[in-house]
C-alpha cells in the first residue's frame, strides 16, 4: 500500500539501487556544497559509506531521517538545496522510497570505490540472445516489462548503418542490392563491405580530431599555419588498417621512445602537439610552454581515461581521489620535451621544434635525393679545397687580404635618405619601381642618425625607403656589404643590381653577406628597404678585404678556427674557374635542397631529448615550484610499473590493470553509434559523472574488447549487428511516457546528423563529392571576408584562398580549420581548442538558414537537380532526387507536396529568366542546361537536403 507524505505525494517502499537511482539526485543538486573534503555542515554525499557516517539517514524510516526534512524544509529550516529550486518530487519520491526500504548499500558494491575505479569483469551472460549486448539490453528490460521495438526497415537500416561507418548515405545501387539480397547474411555483407571501405578510417576519425584539438593553425594573433594534417591523414590510414587499439595508443603518446621508431611512428606522437601555439608579441616563452604542458596532461587524461586532471592543477581535486601531486607527476611524462613554448620563423607557417619533415612517399624520396645530392656536391668541392694547387692560391689571397686591410683608406660618406614611398600592399612596395629607381632623384637629405654596425629603426607599413652614400678607396680591394633588413632589401653598387631579397623577417646583423670588387677611385652605394608592417629597420657595415675585421687582424694566426673562417671568406670571393664551378654546384644542390624543403610537410613530433626537473607549482603558477616530483601514474590506480617515460605511461594506459581505458573505449565507440555513452557523462568517469546505464554490460564489452587485441572494428561490427543497435527508432506512447530518454535501449535513437556530416551528405547525394583521401586541407566555400577580421597587421595576408575544381567538394575533414576563425559551416563542431569528447549537436536557426541559402547547399541542389534531369517526368524527377538523398522513395502524399513546391518555383522561374540564370550559375557547378524546369527543380532539391529526414539519422 502507498505512503503519502504531507504534501499529498504517494510513494512505495522500494529497493532502489543507491548507485543508480539515488546517487545521481544527490551528485546533480547536492554535490556543489556536500562532497570533497570540507563538505558543508559535516553531510558528505561522496559516496554511500560517507553519507552513512554523516548520521543523516536513518534507515528504514524517510519520516526521522534528516536529510529528507532538509530536502523537504521542515523544522524551520532553510529548504535544501539552499538558494536552488526544490528537488522535483519524484526524486524526492525516489530517496524516501530507498530510504524505508532499508537505504541498502549499491548493490554492485563488490569492492571499495567508485565503479570506474574498480576493474572491470565480465558478468555471466544472460540467457535469451545471441548477441551479447542483445542478452543484458533484453534482460534489464524484462525487469521493466519491456521488450525491443521492432527492425528498422531495410532502407532505414542500410541509412542509418552506411552514415555512421563511412559518413556518407548509401547511393541508389547500393539501397536497390541489398533491398533484392534476400540471404540471411545480407545485412553482415553490407557491415562488411563499410568496414573494409577507405571512407570509414575518414569517418572514425572525426571524434578523435575533437579530442585531439586538431587545427591548421595555431590560434592567435598572427594565426600561423601549421603541417598537422600529416598526422590526421596517419589516423586515417591507421584506423582504416584496423590498427590494435593498444598500438595506436602507445604511437600517439610514445613513437618516438620505440626502439628504432618508423616515420609513421614519429608522426603518430604528433597528437600531443596538436595544441595551441601562442606567437604574440608579448607571450612568455616559458608560460607558454606550461600551458603546453598543462594541455597535454588534461587531452591525454581526458582521451583515454575520462579522468578531469585539470582540476588538481591549482588544488587537490574535490570529488576525485586525485591529489595536485599525482597531477604534476603526470605532467613529468612529458616535461623533457625540447621546445621554448612559442612557434618560430615568420609567414604563412610558424610551428616549433621539434619536428621533421614527413611528407608523401614521393616526397620524401625527392628529399632523401637532393639530401644525397648535396652531400656529393660538398664531398667534390672539399677534395677540391684540400688540393695542393687550391691551398697555394689561399695562400696568396690571405696575404693580399691582410696587405689590403693594412693599407687600404676606404671614406665612407654619410647615408642621404631618398625618400620613402607608401604602397597598397608589401608586394607592390617591393617590386615597383618607386621614387630613384623611376626618376632621378636629385641630393637628398643626410641623415647622420643613421649609423653603421647597428640597426637603424623605420616606420610605416608597405613603405619602400631609399638611401644612398658613396664610398671612396684608394686601390682596389674586395668589400664586404654585411646587410640585414625588415623585411625585403635590394641592393645596388653603382647602378648595378648586386642583391634582392624578398622575405619577410626582423632584423639581424649579417642576415646577408655580399663580397664586391671596389677599383680605385669613387662608387655609389644605395639601399632600398621594403616594410611590410609594425617597426622596421636596417643594419649595415662594409669592410676591407671581403672579411670580418676581426677575422682580417687574425688571418696569419695557425688557429684553427681562423683559418676556416678565413677559408670560408676566400671561398665566397674565389674566381678560380675549376673552383668556381665546384663551389657553384654546391650552391645549386643546397638551393635544390631547401626548394624541396620548402615544399615538404614539416610535422611537430614529442621528443624527451631535454630532460628537466618538474615540480607541483603553488596554485599552478610557474614561477612557483615547491615540491619535485617524478614521473608517475596517479597514485588511486594500479602503479605504472614501466620505464618511468612516456612509454611507460602509455603501456600503463592499455595495460589490464588500468580499469578506465577499455571502459572509456567500448563507451566512445557507443556513443558513436546510439548518440551518447552508456555512461552519457562522456568526458568524466569520475564522482561527479553519471553511472552506466548498464553497468555489466559496459564491463562486459570493455574486458572482451581488450581480451581480443583491442580490435576496433570487431568492437564496432559487434555493436552494429545487434537487434538493440537494428531497432526502429519509432517512439509509441508508452515509451514516451515510461522512458522518454531512452535509457532502456528499448528503440533506435533518432538525431540530427553533425554539420560536418550533412555537408558531406549534400555533396554525395548531389554527385559532386570528390572521395579523395588524405592530403593537404582545402579551402571550400565560405562566408565572404571569413579571416578580414584577422589581418590586424600587415604582416601577412589573411585574404580566403578560395579552393577550385574538384577541391571544392573534398570531404568536410579536410576543410582547412583556422582556430581563430573557424570554418561557418560548422556550427556545431568544437572550438579545438581544447580536449572535446561529447559532441553537440545544432539545434541553430543559422544552421537552417545556412543549409537553404549557402552556395555548397544551393550548388549541390543544382547538380542533384542536373544529375536527375534525364529522367522523363517531372514526377520521376523529383522521386529520383528523393530518393538520392533520404534513401527511400516518397510516398504519395509526399510526393503531391513536392509537386507543388516544384509548380510554385516554376512558375516564379518562368516569368525571370535573370533569376533562373543567376540561380544556376551558383557555385563552379554548370549544369548541362539553363531552364526555368531545372531552376525550379534544383530549388525543391535543396528543400529536400532540409527535411526533417534528411538532416536526421534515423
Amino acid at each position: 500500500m502507498p505512503l503519502v507524505w504531507a504534501t499529498g505525494i504517494s510513494y512505495q517502499p522500494t529497493k532502489a539501487d543507491y548507485a543508480t537511482d539515488v546517487a545521481p539526485i544527490f551528485r546533480a543538486h547536492c554535490s556543489p556544497c556536500h562532497t570533497g573534503k570540507e563538505a558543508s555542515g559535516g553531510l558528505s554525499l561522496n559516496d554511500y559509506d560517507s553519507l552513512m557516517k554523516s548520521g543523516v539517514v536513518a534507515k528504514g524510516s524517510a519520516k526521522s531521517s534528516t536529510i529528507v526534512q532538509r530536502i523537504l524544509g521542515e523544522g524551520g529550516l532553510p529548504r535544501m538545496p539552499m538558494g536552488f529550486k526544490p528537488l522535483d518530487p519524484a526524486d524526492i519520491a525516489r530517496i524516501r522510497g530507498w530510504i524505508d526500504a532499508g537505504a541498502q548499500p549499491p548493490r554492485a558494491k563488490a569492492q571499495p570505490g567508485h565503479w570506474a575505479y574498480v576493474p572491470p569483469k565480465k558478468a555471466q551472460l544472460p540467457s535469451g540472445a545471441k548477441n551479447p549486448i542483445d542478452a543484458f539490453v533484453i534482460a534489464k528490460l524484462r525487469q521493466e516489462g519491456l521488450r525491443l521495438s521492432p527492425p528498422a526497415d531495410k532502407a532505414t537500416l542500410l541509412r542509418r548503418v552506411t552514415l555512421d561507418l563511412t559518413g556518407l548515405p548509401p547511393m541508389p545501387a547500393e539501397l536497390e542490392a541489398f533491398a533484392s539480397d534476400k540471404s540471411p547474411y545480407a545485412y553482415e555483407k553490407v557491415v562488411d563491405r563499410l568496414l573494409a571501405s577507405p571512407h570509414y578510417g575518414e569517418r572514425m576519425a572525426l571524434p578523435w580530431l575533437d579530442a585531439a584539438r586538431y587545427a591548421d593553425s595555431n590560434g592567435f594573433q598572427q594565426d600561423g599555419d601549421t603541417y598537422q594534417y600529416v598526422w590526421r591523414d596517419w589516423l586515417v590510414r591507421a584506423l582504416n588498417a584496423n590498427m590494435r587499439f593498444d598500438r595506436m595508443t602507445i604511437a600517439q603518446i610514445a613513437g618516438d621512445l620505440l626502439a628504432k621508431p618508423t616515420l609513421d611512428q614519429l608522426v603518430a606522437t604528433g597528437f600531443n602537439r596538436n595544441h595551441m601555439l601562442n606567437g604574440e608579441g608579448g607571450a612568455i616563452p616559458e608560460e607558454q610552454r606550461y600551458v603546453n604542458l598543462f594541455d597535454r596532461v588534461d587531452t591525454t587524461a581526458m582521451t583515454w581515461m575520462s579522468l578531469t586532471m585539470g582540476c588538481a592543477r591549482c588544488h587537490d581535486h574535490k570529488y576525485d581521489p586525485i591529489t595536485q601531486r599525482d597531477y604534476y607527476a603526470m605532467m613529468a611524462y612529458f616535461n623533457q620535451v625540447p621546445e621554448t613554448g612559442v612557434p618560430s620563423g615568420s609567414g604563412q607557417y610558424r610551428i616549433a621544434d621539434p619536428w621533421i619533415y614527413a611528407g608523401t612517399p614521393a616526397e620524401m624520396t625527392r628529399l632523401a635525393g637532393a639530401e644525397r645530392a648535396l652531400v656529393r656536391a660538398k664531398a667534390a668541392e672539399t677534395a677540391l679545397l684540400e688540393s695542393p694547387e687550391i691551398q697555394q692560391e689561399f695562400r696568396t689571397w690571405r696575404d693580399k687580404v691582410v696587405f689590403e686591410v693594412r693599407q687600404a683608406k676606404v671614406v665612407a660618406s654619410p647615408w642621404r635618405d631618398l625618400g620613402a614611398y607608401k604602397a597598397a600592399t608589401f608586394d607592390e612596395a617591393f617590386d615597383r619601381k618607386l621614387g630613384p629607381e623611376a626618376a632621378v632623384v636629385a641630393g637628398g637629405e643626410e641623415r647622420l642618425d643613421l649609423a653603421d654596425g647597428r640597426v637603424n629603426a623605420l616606420s610605416g607599413d608597405n613603405t619602400a625607403f631609399y638611401f644612398e652614400r658613396s664610398i671612396k678607396v684608394d686601390r682596389p680591394i674586395a668589400y664586404l656589404l654585411s646587410l640585414g633588413s625588415d623585411d625585403g632589401i635590394k641592393v645596388w653598387l653603382d647602378g648595378r643590381e648586386v642583391l634582392s631579397r624578398k622575405v619577410t623577417r626582423g632584423v639581424v646583423p649579417d642576415s646577408d653577406r655580399i663580397v664586391v670588387t671596389l677599383t680605385a677611385g669613387d662608387h655609389t652605394l644605395r639601399l632600398k628597404i621594403v616594410n611590410g608592417g609594425g617597426v622596421g629597420g636596417f643594419y649595415y657595415r662594409g669592410l676591407v678585404g671581403g672579411v670580418g675585421e676581426e677575422t682580417a687582424s687574425q688571418l696569419a694566426s695557425d688557429s684553427p678556427e681562423v683559418q676556416k673562417k678565413a677559408l670560408q671568406a676566400f671561398i665566397e670571393q674565389s674566381q678560380t674557374p675549376g673552383l668556381r664551378q665546384r663551389l657553384d654546384a654546391t650552391r645549386e644542390a643546397e638551393e635544390a635542397l631547401t626548394k624541396v624543403r620548402e615544399r615538404t610537410p614539416r610535422v611537430m613530433i614529442m621528443s624527451d631529448k631535454m630532460p628537466r626537473a618538474t615540480h607541483v607549482l603553488r596554485r599552478g603558477n610557474y614561477e612557483d615550484p615547491i615540491d619535485r616530483v617524478e614521473p608517475a601514474t596517479p597514485a588511486f590506480l594500479p602503479k605504472e610499473p614501466g620505464p618511468g617515460n612516456r612509454l611507460g605511461l602509455a603501456r600503463w594506459i592499455v595495460s589490464p590493470e588500468n580499469p578506465l581505458t577499455a571502459r572509456v573505449q567500448v563507451n566512445r565507440a557507443w556513443q558513436v553509434f546510439f548518440g551518447r555513452g552508456l555512461v552519457r557523462t562522456e568526458e568524466n568517469f569520475g564522482v561527479k559523472g553519471e553511472p552506466p546505464t548498464h553497468p555489466e554490460l559496459l564491463d562486459w564489452l570493455a574486458v572482451d574488447f581488450r581480451e581480443n587485441g583491442w580490435n576496433l572494428k570487431r568492437l564496432h561490427k559487434q555493436i552494429v549487428m545487434s537487434a538493440t543497435y537494428r531497432q526502429s527508432s519509432k517512439v509509441t506512447p508508452e515509451l514516451l511516457k515510461r522512458d522518454p530518454a531512452n535509457l532502456l535501449l528499448a528503440r533506435a535513437l533518432r538525431y540530427r546528423l553533425s554539420a560536418m556530416i550533412l555537408r558531406d551528405v549534400a555533396l554525395a547525394a548531389s554527385g559532386l563529392l570528390n572521395r579523395k583521401i588524405g592530403g593537404k586541407p582545402v579551402y571550400p566555400y565560405q562566408p565572404a571576408g571569413i579571416w578580414d577580421g584577422l589581418a590586424i597587421t600587415l604582416e601577412r595576408d589573411f585574404t580566403y584562398p578560395q579552393s577550385k575544381g574538384r577541391d571544392n567538394y573534398r570531404r568536410s575533414l579536410y576543410t582547412f580549420w583556422r582556430r581563430t576563425a573557424a570554418p561557418g559551416d560548422m556550427f556545431d563542431s568544437s572550438t579545438r581548442q581544447v580536449c572535446t569528447v561529447r559532441p553537440t549537436l545544432t539545434s541553430s536557426p543559422m544552421h537552417a538558414l545556412t543549409m537553404l541559402n549557402n552556395v555548397a547547399w544551393v550548388e549541390a541542389g543544382i547538380a542533384l537537380a542536373d544529375s536527375v534531369s534525364g529522367i522523363p517526368t517531372a514526377t520521376g524527377r523529383l522521386s529520383a532526387a528523393f530518393f538520392r538523398v533520404c534513401s527511400r522513395r516518397p510516398s504519395a502524399g509526399e510526393l503531391k507536396i513536392l509537386e507543388r513546391a516544384f509548380a510554385r518555383a516554376l512558375a516564379s522561374f518562368r516569368g525571370d529568366s535573370a533569376s533562373t540564370a543567376s540561380y544556376l550559375a551558383q557555385g563552379e557547378f554548370r549544369a548541362s542546361q539553363s531552364t526555368p524546369e531545372l531552376a525550379a527543380l534544383a530549388s525543391v532539391c535543396t528543400a529536400i537536403f532540409n527535411l526533417s529526414e534528411a538532416v536526421t539519422r534515423e
